[in-house]
């Protein structure tokens, strides 16, 4: 497990995460060039050691309510993984008018570039679409609304359990 300065530390390493000293000794990160309306990535690093780091857009995260992940017993490795993989997904919002989607993206589309939503396939070649509008994910199939969620990581979970995967891009 990391202490407060050492998870301080990985976290100031991330150059496009801004500082934000809140109370009770806590501090919390900005990630402003979000691509969603959310732009905390840490919240409340606590001088104990505890604090959350925002997965809600990742399918492989159990978060809480609002989209985070406790780190108080992560490693170095794991929590810059969280970090790589939360600062990726908010750097692209396919459903944004004006997409900040990375450029290397663009060039060569992946699985992670679809992982705040897209088509999703089960072992029998049926697809369903995740799609977020209006503060909600919303899982269609064809033009029907199938399942509606408050939390990227619930919508995961949900097409998980029903055994579809994330399809990749072509």
């Amino acid at each position: 497990m990391l202490n407060v300065e050492q998870k301080l530390a990985v976290l100031q390493s991330y150059p496009q995460l801004q500082r934000k000293d809140v109370s009770l000794g806590r501090v919390n990160f900005h990630y402003e060039e979000s691509a969603y309306d959310k732009k905390i990535v840490a919240f409340h690093i606590h001088p104990n050691g505890n604090g959350y780091i925002y997965a809600g857009l990742l399918p492989n995260y159990e978060t809480d309510d609002k989209g985070f992940v406790n780190i108080r017993d992560y490693s170095e490795a794991d929590l810059r993984t969280l970090l790589d993989e939360t600062i990726k997904a908010m750097s692209y919002n396919p459903n944004a008018v004006e997409s900040k989607e990375p450029e290397q993206a663009k060039a060569a589309p992946t699985l992670a570039t679809t992982s705040a939503g897209g088509t999703w396939i089960d072992e029998d070649g049926h697809t369903l679409t995740l799609k977020y509008e209006d503060d909600m994910w919303y899982v269609y199939s064809g033009i029907n609304l199938d399942m509606a969620f408050e939390s990227r990581s619930e919508a995961g979970e949900y097409l998980k359990d029903e055994g579809f995967k994330p399809q990749a891009q072509a």
